[in-house]
């Protein structure tokens, strides 16, 4: 499944980024826990320079809790300073300002030592469309600021936020990259909600996905849609059994495959089938599941 999605906005904002780089002291990098590296622009670095990093896995109640400390610890040793959240529920959030401070402490203390102590640092929001900015963002500085809608593209234009006395952040929209090379990594961010739905086949995309999970995790599904995994099940397959399970018929007693595809995506995507990381670091090999 080849998914490609690279809105000519997104052109313009990271022309806006390249510019704005100057303006802030750090960048902090917002990554879905379930997918650190697909949720990663790869262009990020190369806009970001040698400005200081931090990284937040971001959805942490969607993910496996073992994977996330995984990726934690992989990030860290890559010299960033990591911070797990779970923004929606504000969990984590309140460690924001003081790992930035944590970050930038060399900074902070040189401006200290020339009399600045109250000297405000500005750090730049970024990561790809619809992996929480905007929510992280109104839960750090504690008020609706930035707008936050469950799906990818909202966020349009550099919006300056003060967290707290001495610290900004700037957040910018959602940009991913022209091309994704690994059909793994497009395949990913659809799963999730990165790229919009409607620019996907919402059947193929979940056909993908069963197989992925017939694969890995099909206990997931037999708990889930009370049925019988048959051993080398092609995704299509598994969709028409959990469809059928469901009394998702059409005339002539087909399953309507399109909105089966619909409520498998919908339930992935509410951890109504459980807590998935579906990468793990690179010298791992498994995909990672933790029962809802």
């Amino acid at each position: 499944m080849n998914i490609q999605w690279y809105p000519g906005h997104m052109t313009k904002t990271r022309r806006q980024m390249e510019q704005d780089i100057r303006l802030v002291d750090a960048v902090c990098e917002i990554v879905d826990a379930r997918i650190p590296l697909a949720s990663r622009n790869p262009d990020i670095d190369s806009i970001c320079g040698n400005k200081p990093r931090m990284m937040i896995l971001n959805r942490t109640d969607m993910a496996d809790p073992a994977a996330t400390k995984k990726w934690a610890a992989y990030f860290r040793k890559q010299g960033m300073i990591v911070l797990e959240t779970d923004a929606k529920n504000r969990k984590g959030t309140n460690q924001f300002a003081p790992k930035v401070r944590e970050l930038l402490k060399e900074k902070l203390q040189r401006y200290q030592e020339k009399g600045q102590a109250g000297r405000t640092i500005r750090v730049m929001i970024v990561g790809i469309p619809n992996v929480g900015k905007s929510t992280l963002i109104n839960q750090v500085a504690g008020r609706k600021s930035a707008k936050a809608e469950n799906r990818p593209g909202v966020t349009r234009g550099k919006q300056w936020v003060t967290v707290e006395r001495g610290l900004e952040l700037l957040d910018t929209p959602g940009i991913l990259w022209p091309k994704f090379d690994d059909p793994q990594v497009g395949l990913h961010l659809a799963v999730t909600g990165a790229v919009k739905d409607d620019v996907v086949d919402i059947e193929e995309l979940a056909i993908c996905l069963m197989e992925l999970l017939g694969k890995h995790y099909p206990n997931a599904l037999e708990t889930r849609y009370k049925v019988t995994v048959p051993e080398n099940a092609t995704g299509l397959e598994l969709l028409e059994l959990c469809g059928k399970k469901r009394g998702m018929l059409i005339s002539g007693g087909e399953v309507d495959l399109e909105r089966m595809s619909r409520v498998l995506l919908e339930e992935f995507r509410s951890c109504k089938l459980g807590r998935f990381t579906l990468e793990l670091p690179p010298d791992r090999e498994e995909i990672v599941h933790e029962e809802g």
